[in-house]
Parts: structure tokens; sequence; C-alpha cells
């Protein structure tokens, strides 16, 4: 199916996509970056997939999140009756669930089901056995328990079972993860779940502060942020999937299951921004935690409980979504030098604490280390926001957000009286204000370039004044804006940089659609400068292409008319609550230009 046609449900700790015909092709247990126990989305019904559905009917006539919760229903109408199925992961306890529930809504419904569970990305057929009714699963250290109202027959490797649902009946299935050395789980009560569930999810969006014209959109993204926050350690993870291509059929196909700092930074931004406090602190705990050591070994990405080893493989048995490999696992990205994360996590800290998060002594002490390491590397070549695989380059962002670094530390002394070399903060931020301003100019065009001597532009640069490197109004910023609507949209969409066989910048072949944080950018940045008109027109464009349950992938490919890249993204729905606000006239642009 289309990326359009996936769901979201999660516990915190992993998630699902459910697609619009009722089969759940992606699980990965019990984390985020476990192995997959349902791999079909990246493959085919062999790689694993749970389906329930009317028999002989495709696609949900219709499909929503309850309001304001993480919850799935789906319906179908049939010639005999409608049925609904309820979708969700309760937060968790201990074992991570999956429950579905069969709702008859009218008339009386035949309904049919196939398991196929396949552990470690589609590779492991497990042993399956029957227990006092109940199917387990077994490979390895998994095991799964299908608890189901009604029984299944095996057969080809899978489990089917066809019955009926009528008008006011309910029948749960619940599919349990455990270790495979323990004992089975506890069942749960769905009923009691369910309720649980719809509580925790209505009680976390009380704490909303957005009252904007956008505020279901606003919403939906805060949940799905939330939902991509891993709930024991504080950490946040880019998405939920791995190696949903960029360009399909190509091989820019990476694995977004870990945790950016950057991405991290800018998730924390638009949930502080909106009122959840209370995020940043267990992040903060997480970040000291992880970066713990030498600020030199400071890397740009985390596993979810802060591992750094993160080694890159490739999964020659999947043939990837819509024949696109390689498919991957791990991130070799994570040995790069991206100087632009030490701007975002000073910024992070900072905007929490003038949002209200209490003071830590250690991780001041962590942030004076991290710019004593910007002091000595910020004039280095580096990978950049982009994580380019070509060669490293003096890109303008990396640049700014140095400055950024250096800025924030400076109003920290200012605001909060903490200690440091302020004086040598000030005169080094100034320099590479200088210097940023002289190389990585173009006088003749009137724009700002990716890098030092290149022509190229970056969307990026957009950046600029959202963080305060210079002023929405200033000349240099308006040229460079109109440069970009210029020379980087296509189609109606702000590409990241130019993509040619003569520009090595990514030293990757093939294209790729428009990475949708960029146009979101633009929506801000015309916002700052007044063009709110302009800045309305696009940004309601961009919601258009959420799918009927409001979630965005990376990218979005014109050529296609379709969402690509990893599903759903937060770099995606983080700058769509910035420019919402920006937008709405609400504490200012976004909150990464606060305080």
């Amino acid at each position: 199916m289309r990326l359009e046609d996936y769901a979201l449900i999660g516990d915190m700790q992993s998630a699902a996509l459910v697609g619009r015909d009722g089969s759940i092709d992606w699980l990965c247990l019990p984390r985020f970056d476990s192995p997959a126990c349902f791999a079909s989305l990246l493959g085919n019904e062999r790689n694993g997939h749970w389906w329930l559905g009317p028999t002989g009917r495709k696609h949900a006539d219709r499909r929503r999140y309850r309001p304001d919760t993480l919850i799935l229903e789906s319906e179908w109408d049939t010639p005999t009756g409608t049925v609904r199925i309820i979708d969700f992961m309760p937060p968790r306890d201990r074992n991570p669930d999956v429950v579905r529930i069969v709702e008859g809504v009218s008339g009386t419904v035949e309904i049919s089901t196939v398991l196929r569970v396949r552990f470690d990305y589609g590779r492991i057929v497990p042993w399956v056995r029957r227990t006092n009714g109940h199917l387990q699963a077994i490979g390895g250290p998994d095991s799964v328990w299908l608890h189901a109202p009604v029984p299944l027959k095996g057969g080809d490797y899978a489990h089917r079972a066809t019955f009926t649902v009528k008008e006011g009946e309910r029948l749960p299935f619940v599919f349990t993860w455990h270790p495979s050395h323990e004992e089975m789980p506890p069942a749960i009560d769905c009923e009691e779940q369910l309720a649980e569930t719809e509580a925790y999810w209505r009680d976390w969006m009380t704490r909303c502060s957005y009252r904007g014209p956008y505020r279901e959109a606003v919403n939906r993204s805060l949940i799905t942020l939330k939902a991509l926050t891993y709930a024991p350690t504080g950490g946040i993870v880019a998405a939920p999937t791995t190696s949903l291509p960029e360009d399909l059929g190509g091989v820019r196909n990476w694995d977004y299951r870990f945790c950016w700092l950057r991405d991290a930074t800018l998730t924390l931004d638009a949930l502080i921004s909106n009122g959840y406090l209370e995020e940043a602190a267990d992040w903060r705990s997480w970040l000291l935690r992880a970066i713990a050591g030498r600020p030199q070994d400071l890397q740009i990405m985390y596993g979810v409980a802060g591992e750094r080893r993160l080694p890159e493989l490739r999964l020659d048995w999947l043939d990837g979504y819509e024949d696109s490999r390689p498919v991957r696992i791990g991130n070799e990205a994570v040995r790069q030098l991206q100087l632009d994360v030490y701007g975002e996590v000073m910024n992070c800290l900072f905007v929490s604490r003038t949002r209200g998060l209490p003071p830590d002594d250690r991780a001041w002490t962590i942030q004076r280390q991290l710019l004593g390491y910007v002091e000595e590397h910020w004039d280095e070549p580096d990978e950049g926001l982009w994580e380019v695989r070509g060669p490293r380059r003096h890109f303008v962002h990396s640049k700014v957000m140095c400055w950024a670094a250096l800025d924030r530390a400076v109003k920290y002394v200012e605001r909060f009286g903490r200690t440091g070399p302020v004086e040598k903060w000030r005169t080094l931020r100034d320099v590479i204000h200088k210097e940023i301003c002289e190389k990585g100019y173009d006088c003749a065009r009137n724009t700002f370039t990716q890098s030092y001597g290149s022509s190229e532009l970056d969307a990026a640069l957009l950046m600029i004044p959202m963080v305060g490197f210079l002023p929405a109004d200033d000349p240099r910023v308006v040229g460079t804006v109109a440069a970009i609507e210029k020379e980087l949209m296509s189609d109606g969409f702000v590409l990241r940089y130019p993509i040619a066989e003569d520009n090595d910048v990514d030293g990757l072949p093939g294209g790729e659609g428009a990475f949708l944080a960029c146009s979101f950018w633009l929506v801000e940045v015309m916002a700052m400068q007044g063009r709110k008109e302009e800045a309305t027109e696009l940004f309601e464009r961009l919601l258009k292409l959420r799918n009927d349950v409001g979630l965005l992938a990376e990218e979005y490919d014109p050529r296609y008319g379709r969402l690509v890249g990893n599903f759903p993204q937060a770099f995606s729905h983080v700058p769509l609550v910035h420019a919402a606000r920006a937008l709405s006239s609400l504490d200012g642009p976004a909150g990464v230009t606060t305080g």
C-alpha cells in the first residue's frame, strides 16, 4: 500500500503501522529499534503481517483516531452490515500488547484474519503451539501470544480464522510479546485497557497550550511526537521505521529508529512551546546519560537507551518497499561530524530553562564541555545537517549553529547567573558571525550559500532568521529567501538542495522528493517577514498532504503525488507545529527562536 494508507499506534516504547486494509505490516518488539516481527512493509506477506477485516473486502470505508488519542477506529460497510475495528497499544506496564477489538455496528458481517509471525525482520519462521486455547510463537529470544475469541487454524506457516460479528458484539484480540525464557504474561482486560488508554491520551492533551485555528493539525502532530518518545529513558526517535525510500526504487533508504540529537531537540522545542515541560526534563536526563564522557566523543545519534554502537547492516532477504533496495538497519551516519548539533542542544536546553525547567548543575558542566569542543572545532568542515555521504564541507548552516551554541551560552550567563568565560564566548560568537557573512554570503547574488565557496543553495539557510542570527527583514535574509523560492522550489515545494549528476554534495545516486520540513520552514520565515497571506496559502497546501488520519512522512514526491521516506516522521510534524504557531501569532515564531 501507499504510505498514505497507514496509521500509527504505539505505547511510547514501540509502534505499529496499521493499513487501511486492516493489516499490521510493521511492528518491532519490544522497542522501536528491535527486530520486526511483522515486516511485510519492506517485503511481502511472507515476511510477517496480521490482517483482520471483513472477508473479501479491501480498504476501510473510513477511519479516524478517537479525538485527542492514538486509538484508531476503522469502519467497513458491507452488503450485510457495518463493522468497526479498534486498534491500539496500551501504555506499557511490563509487556507490550497490541489490542484489536472487532465491533459489530449493524447487521451481521463475516470477518477473516490471517496471522503470520516472522521474527528477525521476516527471517525466522517461529515454532507455534497451542496452549489452553491460545497461540504461542517462539523463535530465539522472542515469544508472542495471541489471545483470540475464536479458534485459528494453522497451515502454510500461517494461522487463519473466519467468523461472524453481529450488531452490538465486541470481540477482542490481544497480541503480547515477552522474552522466550519467561512464562506467559497474565492476560489483560481489553475493555479496561481501552478506557485507560483513552483517558491517558486525553489527559495528556489537556496540557496543550495551543488555541489557534490549526488546533486539529497541531494536536495530531503533538500526539505523534509523543508517540515517538521512549518512555523508560526519555529518548525520542526520528521515526518508527527503517528503509522507507526517499526515492521509490532507489537507494536512499535509512534506518530512523534512533535518537538524533538534532531531531530530539527540535521535537522538544515543539512540545515545550505547547506546554509540555515534563518531556524536556526526561530528555535532559537521557541526554546527560547518553553523552556522559569526553565532549569530543559526542555522537549525532544514540540508541533509545543511549547506546553508541549502531552498526549499519543490509537485510538482503527483504525486497524493500516497492523494490527499493537495500533494506538497512543501523546507521553509519552515527560516525559523522555534524557541528550543528551543538547549537541545537544548547538552544533546546536554554529554551527549556526559559520555560521553567529547573536548573541542573551537572547539565551546565556538560554544556560547558560541549562549548569547549565548539571553541576548538567550529572552523572545521563537517557532513552537515543533511548527513551527506560526500566530502566534508564548510556548511553555512553548521557554522550558524556553532554561533547559536555560543549565543545561548552567553544568554545562559546573562539570564540565569551561570558562570563561564562569557567574554570569550561573546568574542568568538562575533568572530563566527563575521566569517559567515564574509565567506558564506554571495554579494553578487545577494544570498547566503550552502557552503563556503559554493554557488549552491540550501533550504537550511532558512534557519538563519529562525535562530536569531540575522533579522528576518535583513536584506541578506530577504535575498536568501527569494533565491530559495526561485531556485529550490519545485512544483511548489522546497527541496533541501540541488541534486544533479554534476553535484556530488551528498555522494548518492538518484533523486528524492521534497523534504517537507523545508517547506514548513519557508512558511515560518514568510510569517516572520509579514508575508502572512503567502505563508497561509503554502501552509494550508502542506496540510493537505497529510493522510486521512493526519500523518506525514519525511518527504512528498510531486512526480508520483505520494508521501515518501520514513513514516511518520518527527522532522515533518515538528515544523508543522512551529509554523502553525507563527501563523497564529501565538508566542512569536517557533520555540527555537524564543527566549
